[in-house]
């Protein structure tokens, strides 16, 4: 029982980075394709 006492805190700690690491992705645009497949296959390259 001792052991969910460390495990918890531990896990919500990184599930909370995970999530600032994900939304801090999005801010940066890192997600946007300005050249996407629906585009792309009408280009000639």
């Amino acid at each position: 029982m001792n052991v969910l006492v460390v495990l918890i805190p531990v896990s919500l700690i990184l599930g909370g980075l995970g999530l600032a690491a994900f939304l801090w992705t999005v801010r940066s645009d890192q997600y946007d394709d300005e050249k996407g497949n629906a585009a792309r296959i009408l280009l000639d390259d």
